[in-house]
């Protein structure tokens, strides 16, 4: 099943990093954003990517044609002319970088990809949000239901705290910090779409957000797999260092399995 990567926003909240290069390529962990997510699928043996680029399409283009250099060891003989790979993750994937356009929106990314995707069921997600999700069980979900779409619903990070008042509205009779409103829903992408959607863009100036997803719902053909685990955008500079964090203690909570790859190498060692 091929995944769109939705990748070519400007990333304005991210200014501080995004000036230089495109949001997905802001590194966490020591790697971009955008391969974390990738990862994310890979765990589950999905392989076949399509990133949908815009803006700073150009350093997207760049990584990915390095990137048999950026994920392997290499031994380079300058007298021979030669440059030896050796695996150090085996990532068995087909990377296409669309230019979609600089100031496209959401919607009309997707609709420019209506070739590369065919008539067949693909998946959809940002590439600055995180998560244990488990794919698996998303397309079971979506194969299960027959409509057009499904979204995964994520319950917000905790920002901040929360004040139960009395009758009054005067007297804080509770204090809790960060609480979470279990109640509270998101779009968190990973979506599951029919070829079906298509009927519902219209052009480059509408967010999928926006006329398609609401029509689609309105038509009852979106349902949502909620994910009750581990989810995080990276919207903010905040945001990206809390990442970086949770990598650098460790295995972080969206990397919960060894990548199918990895474990072939684990094999073949």
């Amino acid at each position: 099943m091929k995944i769109v990567l939705l990748a070519g926003g400007l990333g304005s909240r991210l200014a501080e990093e995004t000036t230089k290069i495109p949001k997905p390529m802001v590194e966490v962990g020591g790697k971009p954003i955008i391969v974390h997510v990738m990862d994310i699928y890979n765990q589950f043996g999905h392989s076949d990517f399509i990133v949908a680029a815009g803006y700073k399409s150009m350093l997207l283009k760049q990584y990915f044609s390095n990137f048999h250099l950026v994920t392997n060891d290499i031994t380079v003989s300058p007298a021979a002319g030669t440059c030896n790979l050796t695996p150090t993750a085996l990532r068995d994937w087909s990377i296409s970088v669309v230019d979609t356009g600089a100031l496209t929106m959401t919607g009309g990314r997707l609709q420019r990809l209506r070739d590369w995707i065919g008539d067949e069921t693909f998946m959809v997600t940002y590439s600055d949000g995180v998560g244990d999700i488990d794919i698996d069980a998303l397309v079971k979900f979506h194969r299960s239901h027959g409509k057009l779409a499904t979204v995964t619903a994520v319950q917000p990070p905790a920002r901040f705290g929360n004040l139960e008042l009395d009758a009054d509205g005067t007297q804080v009779v509770e204090f809790t910090e960060k609480v979470r409103k279990h109640e509270t829903w998101i779009n968190g992408g990973f979506f599951v779409f029919e070829p079906g959607i298509f009927d519902y863009l219209t052009g480059d100036t509408e967010p999928l957000e926006q006329a398609p997803l609401t029509k689609i719902a309105r038509d009852g053909e979106l349902m949502a797999h909620k994910h009750y685990g581990f989810w995080h955008p990276m919207d903010t500079i905040r945001d990206r260092q809390f990442l970086d964090g949770l990598c650098n203690e460790g295995t972080p909570p969206w990397a919960k399995a060894v990548p199918v790859g990895d474990q072939a190498l684990q094999a073949a060692e």
